[in-house]
């Protein structure tokens, strides 16, 4: 199984950033569950170029909801410190 964020939707499709490469791969958008949403963190299985199965990994996806809410306080902040 590889690690995979869904980055955007295109229509019928979706780019997911497979692996620590990032790696964008499009597929249809009907074969990941039903309530994956852009920034999704997924577990994918890929046979000859396809994927097979996509289910979400809801721990990922938390951690990295924090990690950027966290950063976004962060900067919030700063523009708060720096007067603007």
């Amino acid at each position: 199984m590889e690690k995979a964020v869904i980055d955007r939707f295109e229509g019928s499709l979706a780019v997911l950033l497979v692996g620590d490469e990032q790696k964008p791969l499009t597929v249809e958008r009907i074969v990941l569950p039903p309530d994956a949403k852009e920034g999704t963190w997924l577990r994918i299985t890929i046979e000859k170029g396809i994927v097979t199965h996509a289910d979400i990994d809801q721990l990922k996806t938390n951690q990295m909801a924090e990690t950027i809410a966290e950063k976004m306080e962060r900067l919030r902040k700063q523009g708060q410190h720096s007067g603007k």
